[in-house]
């Protein structure tokens, strides 16, 4: 839904997420939502470009060995799990992630004006995981250990000539997850597009393959950012430019691992 027309309106990615989901290798309507988030800060236009599904997109289905069926089938059960305030291992997980983003600062509660530090819309970080669930918390958080330099640089904004309206942080972390689900039709029982299939061979050799690739993304989207000096009106045209760029990357014939993408030297400079 679009509601440009009130003021102040913020727009973030949205996915229903449902335990025991349908999934269908017959075109249904998308489950993806847009939904508008209420910050003024956020400013308008920052919404999930992935959401509006492309004419273009193929319908056929590709084969699965039965070693890349199971390793679907373990992710799109992350997928399918929302994050939920009561559960320990979430709250844990939300801590942990504070910890890694400002171990200098303590955290006075998991409801704090503190989370907007980390571009968060709100005090309340749960209300923006809504978008894409806890993958999207377990995502943030393994950026944040395995290529922390990168986490920080974009948690700062301390590389290039930034703009005065910059793309918050946190709430562009989980447009990033919901992005790749949808590039990837991570959603279907099998893949439907030659993205998705291709990936599938990644995630065979790598269980954390899409883990990874959200750092990849997330780094690309700020170097797309900066090179076309962005400010938060244009989020979407940089997270267009940010999944076309992945996808030519990822299909790739020289491509064996992630690590081979092109995309992925910009975590480890």
């Amino acid at each position: 839904m679009d509601d440009r027309g009130s003021g102040g309106g913020s727009f973030v990615a949205v996915r229903r997420i449902s335990q025991g989901l349908d999934r269908s290798n017959t075109f249904q309507t998308s489950s993806a939502e847009v939904a508008a988030g209420s910050a003024a800060w956020l400013g308008r236009g920052l919404s999930c470009v992935c959401a509006q599904r492309r004419e273009d997109d193929s319908r056929q289905s590709f084969d699965l060995t039965p070693a890349q069926e199971d390793c679907l089938m373990r992710l799109q059960n992350r997928l399918d799990i929302a994050y939920d305030s009561s559960i320990p291992e979430h709250q844990e997980a939300l801590r942990a992630l504070w910890e890694a983003a400002f171990p200098e600062e303590e955290l006075h509660g998991l409801i704090s004006e503190q989370w907007k530090e980390m571009g968060w819309q709100g005090k309340d970080p749960s209300t923006d995981f809504r978008g894409g669930g806890f993958i999207s918390l377990e995502n943030l958080l393994y950026f944040a250990r395995n290529f922390p330099k990168s986490f920080q640089d974009l948690l700062r904004k301390q590389e290039g000539d930034r703009s005065m309206w910059e793309y918050p942080f946190a709430v562009a972390g989980v447009n990033i997850t919901f992005m790749l689900i949808q590039m990837l039709d991570l959603e279907a029982v099998k893949p439907r597009t030659l993205v998705g299939a291709t990936f599938l061979k990644f995630l065979s050799d790598n269980e954390l393959a899409f883990d990874l690739l959200y750092c990849i993304a997330f780094k690309l989207m700020d170097h797309q950012w900066l090179a076309m000096r962005a400010s938060y009106m244009d989020f979407n045209a940089v997270m267009k430019s940010t999944r076309h760029q992945l996808e030519t990357e990822l299909l790739e014939k020289y491509i064996t691992r992630l690590e081979e993408l092109p995309s992925y030297m910009l975590l480890t400079q």
